[in-house]
Parts: structure tokens; sequence; C-alpha cells
């Protein structure tokens, strides 16, 4: 079995953001930020929320935040990168080589 310890990573602007609309919210500590794609080919767009893991998701602690990942979806967020603008938050990554 393949272990990942950071399929993701975390901006520090981000994590900050991340903790504290987690705190000033009273989200529960079972709930992360999940973290993967919607639609497919060229129609594809980022999907990201705060969710409670289901049976297919994997886990995650990366920089003190709780990420979620549908294993489905792994294989496309790996090496993704989460950051905060004013506006919301950005995933970059780069394409497959």
């Amino acid at each position: 079995m393949l272990v990942l310890d950071n399929p993701v990573r975390v901006r520090p602007e981000a994590r900050q953001q991340l903790l504290d609309t987690l705190q000033s919210n009273k989200i529960p500590d079972e709930y992360g930020l999940r973290i993967g794609i919607r639609g497919g080919g060229c129609g594809a767009s980022w999907l990201l929320g705060f969710d409670i893991p289901g049976t297919s998701d994997e886990v995650y602690n990366v920089e003190g935040v709780r990420i979620i990942i549908d294993r489905k979806h792994l294989l496309y967020v790996l090496g993704a990168e989460i950051g905060y603008e004013p506006g919301g938050f950005t995933v970059d990554k780069d394409p497959p080589a």
C-alpha cells in the first residue's frame, strides 16, 4: 500500500485562513478541507469545501490542516498547492510531465 505524507501543499496564508475559518465558525474537529475535482476533460474544475470524511476518503494532516481526498480524485490532486488571495482560495497544480 502506498502511503503519502503530503499529497498536497498548503501555503502559509491559506493555512492561517483555514484555521481561522474553522475556529471562528466553530466547525467541529471531525471536519476537514475536501479537495477534489468536479467534471472532467476540459470542463474540470477544483472542488474545495469543508466536509466530513466518508468511507472512500483518505485523510491527511498537512501543515496542521485536516485534508480530505476521495481516493478516486487522489491521482488528479497530487502535487496541488492550496493558496489564499483576497477573495478566496486558489489551487495551483503543474500539469503532468
